[in-house]
């Protein structure tokens, strides 16, 4: 039902955001009141903006605002440093994550808002970026985004991902939209079990058959929380130093995040706070810059003296509030505090991140409502390492407490920090994840439009070639003829042409339709999503299998042509020079035991991976002159999960191999193949 009522709920989610867009627009005109840099580059949030050409064919990752860019900034660096030869763009949503973003990167990266997420802002957004693989920050669910990467095959993980039951509720109310979404995500990688099991069950996937190792690449992994990775930031760490020769000793109360229903129960708290402890000072952060000007006057209303920081004025012994109006400064007043209050949760706004003090060693309060970081704050809690209040009162006499009894403070940092340290790796653990899609070298394309062509192509291979683009013309056989680049040909059931390119050899193939269609009509094929169209799907195939090392050609270029209501297709591969299939190879000699148990490894690696092949035949098997099997022809074939089209292909080679021996016999030809053969294949598949 789910897959039936999804086309309906895009069509209406798409054109509500139709509705909304020039809304949205007047309410980035009225949050710049506080913040101009929300009425600047409206053209990002329609992908009307110019990229350059260089930004194209590498990873897009997206973090919505300052918190994601932090969180993501570990595995950010990771991913510059892993694929140097590929471009990373980041995108966010927010001004202050912008600011973040050129402040941690500079131009190491490209960065531009993420366009509202209509179709025609999505399709600009890929033609421009042409993305290998797009990485979604915690739950960035676009609808629109996902569906067309998933009908491009461009791979869409969602990383550091968390899901709340609060929230899961609210997913399933709308399951014909959200259900295939999720579905058409590469990977969802959790920031903790409890989120797995929720978006198992809003997938439909059975934990069994998730642990049961059925899956190519499990659908859902719990990798850790990124956040637990915090860097800690040179400049940010001089500056503490700085200050704490302004602050002549005195105790330092943080309230960060803070939000609209707290900021009054934190300063009624701090006047508590002074009656006993009168030397303390309040560093107020809010959590937006537009109630910057309000909190300021609130303070100022309940008498304390103020000093903003954007004013850069120096702290004096009188000044008692701190009003942090600046962004991207908050690890800085973490690291001058004594006790660290995590706003968001004296009100129902479900809390903010914890990980950030407790990497610092902090003292940490907080309010009940910490549904958004449950088990974060849960584990501190088991640890007894933070103080959860319940209003002004409990806020109050938990901070004097606290300030009173160092002992105390010191003990509850090191638990909180000691679990920090604990619960690292996630970069790595969403690094390997990663690479298992996205390969290191050699394997990633671009694409390009020529007339009413679509072209894939791994630049890296083209360019060894010694062609700087893609052209239509390197699909046609008369091209090669005129640059005498043919070195011979295949004239099976249809001619397949080996071309010469600078040192490279190169395999030509143009797809036919086979059997009795196949007579009437040759190579027209109905009109499909361009990433299911034959050419690409086998290409973008050969690419995932290339990288995770499975013994297949390398995928050079694909061609897509527009025929009236369909399409035709070729496509250009590396060939295995001095390499024989085996058929040919059986009419001239038999195989050793030694090869029948290689030739059975090899085809388990196949099944291992989940990739099923369609026409698993002797003619498709290849040996090399290094003794090395290869598997080919992929046209028709794809990933797999569970384990019951394994015995068929299995099934189709031996019939295959059983069918050369009787045609053989037939002809009083040689073909030095025996049954006792196929038992030795079968003892090298079966071997761990």
């Amino acid at each position: 039902m789910s897959r039936l009522l999804f086309p309906l709920g895009i069509v209406t989610y798409s054109l509500l955001l139709y509705l909304l867009r020039f809304p949205m627009l007047l309410l980035f005109i009225y949050r710049s009141k506080a913040d101009p840099a929300y009425r600047q580059r409206f053209a990002e949030r329609f992908c009307y903006q110019s990229i350059p050409a260089r930004a194209a064919g590498g990873i897009v990752v997206h973090a919505v605002s300052m918190g994601e860019v932090v969180a993501a900034t570990p595995l950010i660096k990771q991913l510059l440093a892993t694929y140097p030869d590929l471009p990373v763009t980041v995108t966010c949503t927010t001004p202050t994550g912008s600011a973040r973003i050129k402040a941690n990167f500079g131009d190491k990266v490209f960065h531009y808002y993420l366009p509202f997420d209509t179709p025609g802002s999505n399709q600009r957004l890929l033609k421009k970026l042409q993305p290998q693989l797009i990485l979604l920050l915690e739950t960035e669910l676009w609808p629109n985004l996902i569906r067309q990467c998933h009908q491009a095959a461009i791979p869409v993980v969602l990383v550091n991902a968390r899901l709340s039951a609060r929230s899961a509720r609210g997913y399933r109310r709308f399951m014909p939209l959200v259900q295939p979404m999720l579905a058409q995500l590469t990977v969802i990688l959790t920031q903790d079990n409890n989120s797995r099991r929720r978006f198992l069950t809003l997938l439909g996937i059975n934990n069994a058959k998730q642990d049961s190792g059925q899956e190519v690449i499990p659908k859902v992994l719990n990798t850790g929380n990124l956040k637990f990775e915090v860097q800690q930031n040179a400049a940010l760490k001089q500056q503490a130093t700085d200050f704490q020769t302004q602050l002549q000793g005195r105790a330092v109360w943080v309230a960060g995040s803070t939000h609209a229903g707290e900021d009054e129960q934190i300063l009624q708290a701090f006047g508590q706070v002074l009656a006993k402890k009168p030397d303390t000072l309040l560093i107020l952060v809010p959590r937006h810059p537009d109630r910057f000007d309000a909190v300021a006057t609130q303070i100022t209303q309940a008498g304390f003296s103020l000093v903003r920081r954007s004013s850069l004025q120096p702290l004096l012994p009188t000044t008692q509030v701190l009003l942090g109006d600046t962004m991207g400064e908050l690890m800085l007043w973490y690291q001058l505090a004594d006790v660290v209050f995590v706003g968001g949760s004296l009100i129902e706004r479900g809390g903010h991140n914890p990980l950030e003090p407790m990497s610092l060693g902090k003292t940490i309060q907080s309010g009940p409502y910490v549904f958004n970081f449950a088990l974060a704050f849960k584990q501190l809690e088991r640890k007894r390492a933070v103080s959860f209040v319940k209003n002004a009162e409990d806020l109050a006499q938990s901070t004097v407490n606290l300030l009173d009894d160092e002992a105390k403070r010191q003990q509850m940092a090191a638990q909180g920090l000691a679990l920090y340290q604990q619960q690292g790796g996630a970069t790595a653990r969403v690094l390997q994840t990663v690479t298992t899609l996205l390969p290191t070298t050699g394997a990633h394309h671009l694409q390009q439009r020529d007339g009413t062509s679509e072209i894939w192509f791994d630049p890296q291979l083209l360019s060894a070639g010694g062609f700087a683009r893609a052209d239509k013309k390197l699909f046609q056989a008369a091209f090669w003829q005129r640059q005498n680049a043919v070195t011979g040909q295949s004239s099976g059931r249809n001619t397949v042409w080996f071309v010469k390119a600078n040192s490279e050899q190169w395999v030509l193939r143009h797809y036919y339709r086979g059997g009795l269609i196949g007579k009437i009509n040759k190579d027209w094929f109905f009109a499909v999503p361009l990433a299911k169209s034959r050419a690409m799907a086998e290409f973008a195939m050969l690419q995932q299998m290339v990288q995770l090392g499975l013994p297949v050609p390398k995928p050079v270029a694909a061609l897509y042509t527009a025929r009236g209501l369909g399409y035709s297709a070729d496509i250009l591969l590396e060939l295995i020079p001095g390499s024989i299939d085996i058929c040919h190879l059986l009419q001239q000699r038999a195989l050793t035991a030694e090869e029948w148990q290689q030739l059975g490894a090899m085809l388990k690696q196949f099944h291992l991976a989940g990739a099923y092949h369609s026409d698993m035949n002797c003619h498709n098997m290849l040996l090399d002159p290094q003794g090395k099997f290869w598997l080919l022809d992929f046209d028709k074939c794809a990933f797999r999960q569970g384990q019951d089209w394994q015995q068929g292909t299995m099934d189709r080679l031996l019939r295959s191999l059983r069918k050369e021996a009787r045609l053989a016999g037939e002809k009083a030809q040689a073909f030095y193949w025996q049954e006792t053969d196929w038992a030795l294949l079968l003892q090298g598949y079966q071997t761990p």
